[in-house]
């Protein structure tokens, strides 16, 4: 095998390597997607309210200042859950990105880099779903189904 083979041999093994940590970039994008939907519906009913405001009586101010408290607190928690989802892919890319560093330059030990940014990864994956768990807690909890008034 000459040179060239072998670090076309390598190349071929790291982008291997790489494959899981793309699929996971794609989970945790679709999961951005669904927080970001959300976000926006969230945003969407306070604007409404607080657009309303002026024409409501006293009685639906007090229900609607209410339901825009709940709205706060869900659009801090799905604002959170966002940025910890964007983060997570950050770091999965900097995990790919040292993979290929590792391999071009040769002897470079960046395993245990590559390990803490994978875990770290993971720590902020697991926050954002944390975070997005909570807010659609807080969605169901305080969801009132049934006829007005």
């Amino acid at each position: 095998m000459n040179p060239s083979d072998a670090d076309v041999a390598l190349i071929s093994h790291v982008i291997q390597l790489s494959v899981a940590p793309v699929f996971l970039i794609t989970g945790v994008g679709a999961l951005l997607s669904v927080m970001a939907t959300r976000l926006a519906r969230v945003v969407d009913r306070a604007r409404f309210l607080e657009g309303a405001w002026r024409t409501m009586v006293e009685a639906e101010r007090g229900s609607a200042g209410k339901e825009l408290d709940v709205l706060r607190r869900r659009a801090y928690l799905a604002s959170w859950a966002i940025n910890f989802a964007a983060i997570s892919a950050l770091l999965v890319c900097l995990v790919i990105a040292a993979l290929f560093i590792d391999a071009m330059i040769g002897g470079t030990r960046l395993r245990w880099f590559v390990a803490s940014l994978f875990i770290f990864s993971m720590v902020s994956l697991i926050a954002a779903v944390a975070c997005f768990l909570r807010e659609v807690y807080l969605a169901t909890h305080t969801l009132k189904i049934g006829p007005p008034g």
